[in-house]
């Protein structure tokens, strides 16, 4: 009797996994047009801020949509398919700082052509300190940072992009927050002296 019910029970996961394997489908050309149509850009972003190069963050954007393409999803759902190409862009752009790639490019500069008057310059290079200041944060903290602040990801979202528990989102956050503003005060734009 307790046999039959193994048996029962390894039959029915097996018919569950079969009918979650049959659910699971690539995604077809129109579904991917939306996704890119939608999501390229941000991801474009995102990936920029992480690596500070623009040939890496084409790279890996390509790398990422790729990926998509060739698993096949049981979710059609927008937002959970958007967390799922941050998640897959994330860990493409861990792959990359672990084969070491990010030491083997210089991280651009940002440049504003377009700035001619004084108050144009002085934005650049208030964008370009900035910019800098964020690749001083660990890039787990950027991620972070981006995606809560930049995308306005909710945290259940960022679990799922950074695999991390959804509980350590807020607590990882503040930490990210505080280390930002740390760092952009030794560079003086902070708040000035609280009386």
């Amino acid at each position: 009797m307790v046999e039959q019910a193994a048996t029962l029970d390894a039959e029915d996961v097996g018919a569950q996994e079969a009918d979650a394997g049959a659910r699971a489908e690539l995604l077809n050309e129109s579904e991917f047009q939306d996704l890119y149509r939608l999501n390229a850009r941000p991801l474009w972003a995102y990936l920029y801020r992480l690596t500070g190069n623009a040939a890496d963050a084409d790279d890996l954007l390509q790398e990422a949509f790729c990926r998509m393409l060739a698993a096949p999803l049981a979710v059609r759902d927008e937002g959970e398919l958007r967390a799922y190409l941050f998640r897959v862009a994330t860990n493409a752009a861990t792959d990359l700082w672990r084969r070491g790639g990010r030491g083997k490019r210089r991280e651009e500069p940002l440049t504003d052509e377009t700035a001619g008057p004084v108050q144009d310059r002085e934005n650049a290079a208030l964008k370009q300190d900035m910019a800098r200041t964020f690749r001083d944060l660990k890039p787990q903290e950027r991620m972070m940072l981006w995606l809560a602040h930049v995308e306005g990801t909710g945290h259940r979202e960022i679990a799922e992009a950074l695999g991390v528990k959804a509980a350590s989102v807020p607590v990882l956050l503040f930490r990210a927050r505080r280390k930002l503003a740390r760092l952009l005060r030794k560079k003086g734009y902070g708040p000035g002296e609280r009386s």
